[in-house]
């Protein structure tokens, strides 16, 4: 699939894109020190005297961190460098206590990698991983605290994050979008970042150029701190916009870091951007290298889940799903395990379909994360259970659904309770179809005319009058020798 243009004045222009995200690592320490990375506490709660940089405070390396982001490179299939070093990457900050940043530069402990993304079209593409390294993130400027001042909080300071660089191979703000999502994944599965962009755990930077299609890169913007896959889509289009307007009037692209306004949908100037020797980067002099042994990395290769793409494939071979169901229900892995414990007690298809199409609307609607689901998975495998057993209809089904997900009662409960057992009887049932028939003289001769499409009518009829009940496989027999005979 050729990758969509932009329509300038002067012809068409590609948009070549690159992606830094950031990923907090999940670990209850700092990179450096003890101090707390829970979320939502107060001002300054959790600050050490290390992320504050009082003197002659030493870091110390957090060994969750580092498991972390190895598990995080072979998720993403990358080398694994068994020597890294730290880096000091010197620039002042005002939420920066130290005056330098301690992150990886020349040595970082992630190589190249690949992340497999699905286009539109239903085909793959690679985008492929330049490193992941490990670094602090900043503390945070608060100016809206005080007319005239403004604050400091540290809490962030000294937090452990993955900076996960992509390559620039990816060429829409859709692909970018569908880039994040895959790589959000791929984290929560592994455990090592819990995805969160609303509370800051993942953002990201965007690089962004444009050039004639096929033509060499050209110079790019960085748009910083972009926190929701919306925003980042919207920010590409706006930044790559400007560059084919700026160009086609006669200017030139000034390599430069940019800010985001989603007010606005338009991208403002930060700062002109930094080079690598602007930093000033020399190895930390408090830290050692980071050597790792093969038999660490293999050990921490073996924790590793099923990551999407495997699941994914098994899932249309083991229970025949189709492409999109199987994407669907990998996506999350909670939404994985939920399936699969559905799928283990019922027909796997039809758990598929409740869990996407049933289960999704309604856990949407009030903002439900399927682990706090009120139907638990072996509840609704249940409810699945009555309807391939004929105890109730496929209609009747959702209305013990809904009832479930606001009472937490399994379906077996509800059904007796409301009476809501379907009608087996063929007795039963002929005794109402008759009845039907009898009062409707006038619509049996028009079906009988040749207006076939009559039989649904009267089967919506005969449902009425059963209140929903009546076996609808026996309903339609029985309309139908009755009609014809």
């Amino acid at each position: 699939m050729a990758a969509p243009l932009i329509k300038g004045e002067t012809g068409d222009w590609e948009t070549v894109i690159g992606l830094e995200a950031h990923a907090q690592v999940a670990s209850e320490a700092k990179l450096f020190s003890g101090a707390s990375t829970a979320f939502g506490a107060g001002p300054n709660e959790q600050v050490s005297l290390v992320d504050a940089a009082f003197p002659g405070m030493l870091p110390v390396m957090n060994e969750a961190a580092v498991r972390q982001a190895v598990r995080t490179g072979l998720a993403l299939g990358a080398e694994i460098n068994r020597h890294s070093v730290f880096a000091r990457k010197n620039y002042f900050y005002p939420d920066l206590p130290a005056g330098y940043q301690i992150s990886q530069y020349e040595l970082p402990v992630v190589g190249n990698g690949t992340v497999t993304i699905d286009l539109e079209d239903g085909e793959t593409k690679e985008v492929g991983i330049e490193r992941l390294h490990l670094e602090q993130d900043a503390g945070k400027s608060l100016h809206d605290q005080h007319p005239n001042q403004s604050f400091i909080d540290l809490n962030r300071a000294g937090v452990a994050l993955m900076e996960i660089v992509s390559k620039p191979d990816i060429r829409s703000a859709d692909e970018a979008a569908t880039f994040i999502t895959k790589l959000r994944s791929i984290l929560r599965y592994v455990g090592s970042c819990d995805g969160n962009m609303q509370e800051g755990s993942l953002r990201a930077d965007v690089n962004v150029s444009i050039r004639r299609p096929g033509a060499d890169f050209s110079t790019r913007c960085e748009i910083k701190n972009l926190n929701s896959i919306r925003f980042i889509k919207e920010a590409i289009e706006a930044e790559a916009r400007r560059q084919v307007d700026l160009v086609e009037a006669g200017g030139s692209v000034e390599q430069e870091t940019r800010l985001f306004d989603p007010n606005r949908g338009e991208t403002r100037s930060m700062r002109s951007k930094e080079e690598a020797h602007d930093y000033r980067y020399f190895p930390d002099p408090d830290l050692l290298p980071l050597d790792l042994s093969e038999e660490e990395i293999e050990g921490w290769r073996g924790t590793l889940p099923e990551l999407p793409d495997a699941k994914r494939a098994r899932f249309a071979s083991e229970y025949g799903l189709s492409a999109y169901d199987a994407a669907v229900l990998v996506a999350e892995r909670e939404t994985a395990e939920y399936f699969e414990k559905v799928a283990a007690a019922t027909d796997p298809k039809l758990a598929a379909n409740w869990v996407i199409v049933e289960l999704f609307a309604r856990l949407n609607k009030t903002d439900t994360p399927i682990a706090e689901s009120p139907v638990s998975a072996e509840a609704l495998a249940g409810l699945i259970g009555l309807i391939a057993d004929n105890t109730i209809s496929g209609k009747i089904a959702k209305d013990v659904f809904d009832a479930m997900f606001e009472t937490g009662k399994d379906a077996a409960t509800i059904v007796e309770e409301k009476g809501l057992k379907q009608i087996t009887d063929s007795g039963a049932i002929e005794a109402v179809v008759d009845t039907v028939l009898a009062d409707n003289p006038d619509n049996v001769t028009a079906h009988r005319g040749g207006q076939a499409k009559l039989i649904g009518w009267f089967v919506g009829q005969v449902m009425k009058a059963t209140q929903g009940k009546a076996n609808p496989k026996l309903v339609n027999e029985l309309l139908k020798k009755k009609l014809d005979g």
